[in-house]
Parts: C-alpha cells; sequence; structure tokens
C-alpha cells in the first residue's frame, strides 16, 4: 500500500520533515522529463510506503534542497542535476555527482534530446580536498584495480600508517541502465534487471517485478512468494560465504579463504541446478518464480555448517581476531544520520531488514534480524556468520511448507500504472520504482543499497592504518555496478 501526495516545491520541505520525523526513511527520489516540464517523485518508506510528487516547468526547473534534513537526499539531489539539469536551491555541495569533469557542461544524459554521448572534453583534475600538516601525504588508488571489480578512485590523506581522509570517486562508468529500460517490454526489462549487479541478480529482478506487479495490480500466488524467498536467501548465503573467506584473506589467513571458495562453488552448481544459471538467473518472472528442482536442503545446511566452523577457527585465531576487532568503526548515529542499510547498519546495532519492515511474505518464527554492537570488521564478520545460521533455518522452513512444489505464476495483463518493489537483498535493502503503460516500460528508477553505503566507508576508515584498508573495504563489500548505474 502506497500513500501519494502532490505538493508544491514550497510546502516539499515541511512534508518530507513530518516524515522524516515520524520514523520513515528516504528510501528512492526519481526525476521524469514530461512534454510541459518536470515531475520528481520522492519515496518514504516505513512500515508502508509514501510518495511525493512536485511539478515544475520546464523553463523554471528547481528544487529546495532537502540536504540540510536528510543526508541521501542531497546525492539524489546532485544525480538529479547532472542528469536532468534540474537545479537543487540552496544545495550546500552543489557539485557534479554523476558526471565526471570530462562530461560536456550543459550535456544532461536521461533528456528525451539528449542524443548520443558528445565528445569529452579531455582529461580534467578532480578537486579532492587538501589535508595539510606536518607528515600529511597522500596515496592515490586507483581508479584501474589488479583484480575484476570495476574502477573507482580512492585518494588518501594519511600521517604515519592513520588515515585522516579518505574521497571515494565512483562513476567512472555510467553505463545508462535506466535509460536503456525506457520503451522496452516489461519482460525484456527483467533480463537487464538481473544485470544491474551480477551477485544480485535476485535482488534486483525480484525488486523490478515486485515494482511491475504492484504497477498493475497483480496478484502473486502463495508459492510464487515462497519460492522467490528462496531465491533471495540463496542468493545471500553464497555470497556470505564467499564474504567470511575474503574477510579473513586479507588478514592473510589463506587457508580459510580457499575453504569457503570451494563451499560457493559448491553452492554456485547448487544454484545451476536449481534455475539453469549459477547466479541464480531465470527463475523470477513477472507474476511469479519457478525452479527446475527443489532445494538440496542437506547440502546447504551441510556448507553453511561448515562456513560457520570455519569462521569460528579464523575468529579463534588471536593475529586475525587482533586485527578484525575495533578495526574501522562506523558508529550508530553515523549509520542513521546517513541511512546505511544492510548488514553494514545492523553491524552498528541498527536493525533496518526490509524482510521485517517491508516484508512480501511471513517468513515464519525461523526468521528473525540480527544485529551486532560494534560496528567494526568482527562485528560486519559476525553479521554473515550469524545471518547464515538464519537464512539456512528460513530455507528449511521455506522447502517444507513448499513440500516439493516448485512454484508457479499468475497471468499478466496489461496496463498503465506506476508501483515499488522493496526487498532485503543481500547487501541491503533493493528499491525501484517502475512507470508502465500498455506493456511497456516508460520509466524505471534503481536504487542499490550501496548507493547508502558508500559513504560510509570513509567514515569508517577514519583513523584506521592503511593496512588495514583492505578488511574494511571487504567487510562493506560495497557494488560498483549497483552504483555507477
Amino acid at each position: 500500500m502506497t500513500t501519494r501526495l502532490t505538493v508544491d516545491r514550497e510546502d516539499l520541505a515541511d512534508v518530507a520533515g513530518r516524515l522524516l520525523s515520524g520514523g520513515s526513511r528516504l528510501a528512492l527520489v526519481a526525476a521524469h522529463e514530461e512534454d510541459a516540464g518536470f515531475r520528481v517523485v520522492y519515496v518514504f518508506l516505513a512500515a508502508t510506503a509514501t510518495e511525493i510528487t512536485v511539478s515544475m516547468p520546464r523553463d523554471d526547473a528547481w528544487l529546495p534542497s532537502l540536504a540540510a534534513i536528510c543526508y541521501p537526499a542531497g546525492r539524489f539531489e546532485r544525480e538529479i542535476r547532472d542528469l536532468y539539469g534540474i537545479r537543487a536551491k540552496d544545495h550546500p555541495l552543489p557539485h557534479r555527482l554523476v558526471r565526471h569533469a570530462h562530461w560536456p557542461t550543459g550535456w544532461h544524459p536521461m533528456l528525451k534530446d539528449a542524443g548520443p554521448m558528445p565528445e569529452i572534453q579531455g582529461p580534467a583534475s578532480y578537486p579532492f580536498l587538501q589535508v595539510e600538516g606536518d607528515g600529511v601525504y597522500e596515496i592515490p588508488v586507483g581508479p584501474i584495480h589488479a583484480g575484476l571489480i570495476e574502477p573507482g578512485h580512492f585518494r588518501f590523506s594519511v600521517v604515519g600508517e592513520t588515515i585522516l581522509r579518505m574521497k571515494a570517486r565512483l562513476w567512472f562508468l555510467h553505463r545508462g541502465v535506466e535509460k536503456l529500460a525506457e520503451g522496452q517490454r516489461i519482460e525484456d526489462v527483467l533480463a537487464l534487471a538481473e544485470r544491474i549487479s551480477g551477485d544480485t541478480a535476485v535482488g534486483h529482478s525480484l525488486a523490478y517485478a515486485m515494482a511491475v506487479e504492484d504497477a498493475l495490480g497483480l496478484t502473486v500466488p502463495d508459492d510464487a512468494r515462497l519460492v522467490r524467498a528462496q531465491l533471495l536467501e540463496l542468493e545471500r548465503v553464497y555470497n556470505h560465504v564467499a564474504d567470511i573467506g575474503a574477510i579473513v584473506n586479507d588478514a592473510a589467513f589463506s587457508v580459510v579463504a580457499a575453504h569457503t571458495g570451494k563451499l560457493r562453488e559448491q553452492l554456485l552448481r547448487h544454484n545451476d541446478a536449481l534455475t539453469g544459471h549459477r547466479l541464480l538467473r531465470g527463475a523470477i518472472s513477472i507474476g511469479g518464480a519457478q525452479l527446475r528442482r527443489p532445494l538440496d536442503i542437506e547440502l546447504v545446511d551441510d556448507v553453511v555448517r561448515e562456513a560457520v566452523d570455519l569462521a569460528h577457527l579464523a575468529g579463534s585465531h588471536s593475529v586475525v581476531a587482533d586485527r578484525l576487532r575495533t578495526t574501522a568503526v562506523l558508529r550508530e548515529d553515523q549509520v542513521r544520520h546517513m541511512n546505511v542499510l544492510g548488514y553494514v547498519a545492523r553491524a552498528s546495532g541498527v536493525p533496518v531488514d526490509a524482510r521485517a519492515d517491508q516484508p512480501f511474505v511471513d517468513l515464519g518464527p525461523s526468521f528473525h534480524v540480527v544485529t551486532q554492537p560494534d560496528g567494526d570488521v568482527w562485528s560486519r564478520f559476525q553479521m554473515r556468520v550469524e545471518e547464515l545460521r538464519v537464512s539456512a533455518a528460513v530455507l528449511t522452513d521455506l522447502s517444507r511448507r513448499l513440500a516439493g512444489r516448485l512454484g508457479e505464476s499468475a497471468p499478466v495483463t496489461v496496463g498503465v500504472g506506476a508501483g515499488l518493489g522493496v526487498v532485503e537483498a543481500w547487501r541491503g535493502a533493493a528499491c525501484h520504482r517502475v512507470e508502465v503503460a500498455d506493456g511497456v516500460v516508460t520509466r524505471l528508477k534503481v536504487v542499490d543499497p550501496s548507493w547508502f553505503n558508500w559513504p560510509a566507508l570513509p567514515q569508517a576508515l577514519s583513523h584506521t592504518i592503511v593496512p588495514d584498508f583492505p578488511l574494511a573495504n571487504k567487510s562493506f563489500n560495497l557494488s560498483y555496478a549497483g552504483n555507477d548505474l
């Protein structure tokens, strides 16, 4: 159920402020180009969703900035200016965010008449804040890294080995995902959603499917909801298993990383048997979900049990424990201020979880939200361990309820509407808002949890030593692809 409000620009801050003070969080801001001008939709989430719509003429395209009352609103506003040219009035940091300096001035790629990407303007420097003082020096890292990760530039200001400040510069690959979705058939965009961030194929495709179903008023069969919940937990399990090994590998405990790599491979082969794809693509459809065979619960339980044992083995080693504990602390107040999501937030004691806050199915008594108190790398490591236990129990319960059934689908109707989909993907809540007309997507807005969590990484790195950056970074494990749409 979504409450929809239309307000004037002058009233936006008051209405948004009341929602925020009442416990809602800003989940998404989507701009829309129309014949007469622009329309901007703000989505706030609590137990239910509230949408605020503001319209403006093309020749007077501005919004009052909400940055002073909501940190992520300021980042959404900068994104909208870059992509649509809509200015946020009185913004405290009115600099480019998505568009790097080599993008031509005045070119906004989401506009209907934007045309192809014009010729870049050549190399340009980015105005990093200079940190000065006795013994202070800089360490630039990236944007090209020695591995398969996508580009991102990190600028460290350091004294001795202690990080005073780190600035992350992203958006080197603006792929135009939302623009690609426009004008495509709703079924075809599902494949695009699966590929937004490869390790979150289920999270994004399900959020998209639920948004379309909400827009068209489709009722999803109960068995399909149960299968969807299974797929989400399977995606969580294989990623958490991999992260357990990856985190301790950066503390030089490579033997555990080798064993978790083997366990991940077992899960990926199981995924392929279930859906025909190692990353669980293809099982979710608009209106349904379908597996090729029932889950092998015994295999999943054995993998989780072994992964938990490996985590305990690593954590009992004094060197590993010393490296992980009290490292890269993210405080609870920082989490709440920046609207951090997922296991990063829960590791700092904030129990934000769409499985509890915006559920699409009753997960039963086996599910509960896990939190950790200290907000350090150790807490984020332990979050994976405890969430593996919960996911294994949930999967067992869901399989019992399905009793061998493989899912089903509802017929898809054609209509006009707007819808919202929110799911707790493995990194945190993925949110999609879609507008459809006669079987075609007219606008898709995507928010990956990494959009909210990237600004928190530099906060956690303050006063962390440089050798512990890989540990901290891996404990967040943020998506470049999910951020750089």
